[in-house]
């Protein structure tokens, strides 16, 4: 990462509140002694590029705050947004040289960094490591084959609940709680930025919200603060379940 991309910032492993879900998850003390050893902070202003799509890649890390999008574009300019990262998402790929995809942080963005070449190093000699981000892997290849049935197959109030869904999950899991009952949580994506994502219009996506909100699905306090009061129900509206749907 170039320096003068993002700002430097410091925190502690002991104060991360990903450290239960990050790739670090499964680390001993002297494995993070480690990881602390290679890596930096950095943080992104809402709308800056985190990385540029063919950009060479010299680190990876783990979304620590906010969200950021993955987009590809073509070659008449057209673009696709093709993924969110969530905090606790892994940010690049061991092995691979460049960057596949520009990566834009919507929100205030941190990232735990981690030199790319140590850490492709400590894979090999730290088991813990390779084992936890390979089930990352798997997971984000579970739900790339869910969300293809989001896409492809679901209504437009599925979709729009299929994410509310994604939301209230990942929230309720970095705060350790569980994803069940009355959930609150602050959207992190703009309407305009749902329609983008879902494949749908921004007209279609308030006009859902708003019906999702008129049936007592959900609750809004202004356009962002969002009150599930039944997450169960939630998950029947995106044609999920409780012991199922999209994995996040």
């Amino acid at each position: 990462m170039p320096a003068d991309r993002g700002l430097a910032v410091s925190q502690e492993c002991a104060d991360c509140p990903i450290r239960h879900r990050a790739v670090c998850a499964r680390c001993e003390n002297d494995e993070l002694q480690q990881l602390e050893d290679i890596k930096y902070y950095r943080k992104f202003e809402a709308g800056q590029n985190v990385i540029w799509s063919g950009d060479r890649m010299d680190f990876v890390g783990s979304v620590v705050s906010g969200i950021a999008t993955l987009t590809q574009t073509m070659e008449d300019g057209r673009t696709q947004m093709v993924g969110l990262l969530l905090p606790s998402d892994f940010v690049g790929r061991p092995g691979r040289d460049t960057a596949p995809y520009d990566v834009v942080a919507t929100t205030d963005l941190v990232m735990c960094c981690f030199r790319k070449k140590p850490f492709e190093s400590l894979m090999v000699s730290t088991p813990n490591i390779a084992q936890r981000l390979l089930q990352m892997t798997l997971d984000e290849l579970d739900a790339a084959r869910e969300w293809m049935l989001v896409l492809g197959r679901k209504t437009a109030r599925e979709k729009i609940a299929s994410l509310l869904s994604i939301f209230a999950r990942r929230d309720a899991s970095i705060n350790m709680s569980m994803a069940t009952g009355r959930i609150v949580f602050d959207l992190p994506l703009t309407r305009e930025a749902m329609a983008d994502y879902l494949g749908l219009t921004l007209e279609t996506v308030s006009r859902q919200i708003s019906a999702l909100k008129r049936d007592g699905v959900i609750e809004l306090e202004g356009k962002r603060h969002v009150t599930v009061p039944d997450m169960d129900l939630l998950l029947e509206e995106a044609g999920d379940d409780s012991d199922g749907g999209m994995l996040v």
